[in-house]
């Protein structure tokens, strides 16, 4: 019951801590929470990459309005979302599941084609934005575990996903970025870890039928 405590606690940290690395554990632990995310016909249609490297992220910062997340952050994670999901890509997920589950591929096969049948439907649009969703409810997991461990994140819309792609090799991998989230420590200066939480009423968001 202490989830909404924390979410009163966090908030999207504009100054990081550059001296200041969040430990290994605690990482994997936000990588583990994206893996297990839900996602739609459970394809899991995007990767994240790390950019562990600091030489690496000097370039991107300009490509992302010059903001000091980028480089200042503990870690700094890219959310790619596939451009095209592919046959092949639903035999995989399919195979997945059947060997972890320890049944045969026949038995659940009708569902994999159902699969193709729904995503032949989608425009090239509808499917990059549809991956991109999936991508999303990743980025949310990994929010709410820095959360549970108490590690200042920020999501990140403002930057140039092309750069990103050419800069990181994406496009040659079917892959675009289309969200970043920034890993670290709050820095004592930061001005806005000290600002009021403003949100909507739960009244005004939900209504009820």
């Amino acid at each position: 019951m202490k989830y909404v405590d924390h979410l009163q606690w966090r908030y999207a940290t504009k100054k990081y801590d550059a001296t200041k690395k969040v430990p290994e554990e605690k990482i994997e632990y936000i990588k583990k929470a994206i893996q297990l995310s839900a996602s739609s016909y459970g394809q899991q249609p995007y990767q994240v990459i790390e950019i562990k490297d600091p030489e690496l992220r000097k370039p991107l910062k300009p490509m992302s309005w010059n903001q000091n997340q980028i480089t200042d952050a503990s870690h700094l994670f890219v959310f790619a979302n596939k451009v095209l999901v592919t046959e092949g890509d639903v035999d995989n997920s399919i195979q997945l599941r059947a060997d972890v589950n320890k049944i045969p591929i026949d038995k659940i096969a009708g569902y994999g084609e159902f699969v193709k049948g729904k995503l032949q439907e989608k425009s090239k649009e509808e499917m990059f934005h549809w991956t991109a969703k999936q991508a999303y409810i990743g980025l949310a997991n990994a929010l709410s575990a820095c959360v549970e461990l108490k590690v200042d994140s920020t999501p990140i819309e403002g930057f140039e996903p092309e750069d990103y792609n050419e800069i990181l090799g994406l496009t040659e991998k079917g892959l675009n970025a289309c969200v970043l989230l920034a890993v670290g420590c709050r820095h004592d200066e930061d001005v806005a870890q000290h600002n009021k939480k403003a949100r909507k009423s739960v009244e005004s968001i939900f209504q009820t039928v």
